[in-house]
């Protein structure tokens, strides 16, 4: 499992992009599914996903739905109308910013 000081910048692009990769999701749901995608290498607690979870959905990147199963509620996010570019900005930042690592970490340059 990664250390919670490298995945902590990366947190809400990777959270934006898999709602936006679904009609919508709950915040359980979003935890396991990382998990099983990253083999367990990225574990996302309830302390960390929810504070970004209700920041996005302040900034009018997600929206909530509220679901009666049974008695309890189950609220499910998905990416609002105008979230949607926000995530093709997160995206492509993160992407570049894995191609500088890359750079950095795996550059001959570097070497000499």
């Amino acid at each position: 499992m990664y250390s919670k000081e490298l995945t902590k910048g990366t947190l809400q692009p990777i959270i934006l992009k898999l709602i936006s990769s679904r009609d919508k999701m709950y915040g359980y749901e979003i935890t396991q599914e990382v998990k099983k995608m990253t083999f367990g290498k990225i574990d996302i607690s309830e302390g960390a996903l929810y504070p970004i979870l209700h920041k996005l959905e302040a900034k009018g990147i997600l929206e909530t739905e509220k679901v009666y199963i049974g008695k309890r509620v189950r609220k499910y996010y998905k990416v609002t109308k105008d979230g949607k570019e926000k995530v093709t900005e997160v995206t492509k930042e993160i992407n570049d910013f894995m191609d500088t690592l890359h750079l950095i970490f795996n550059s001959e340059i570097l070497k000499s």
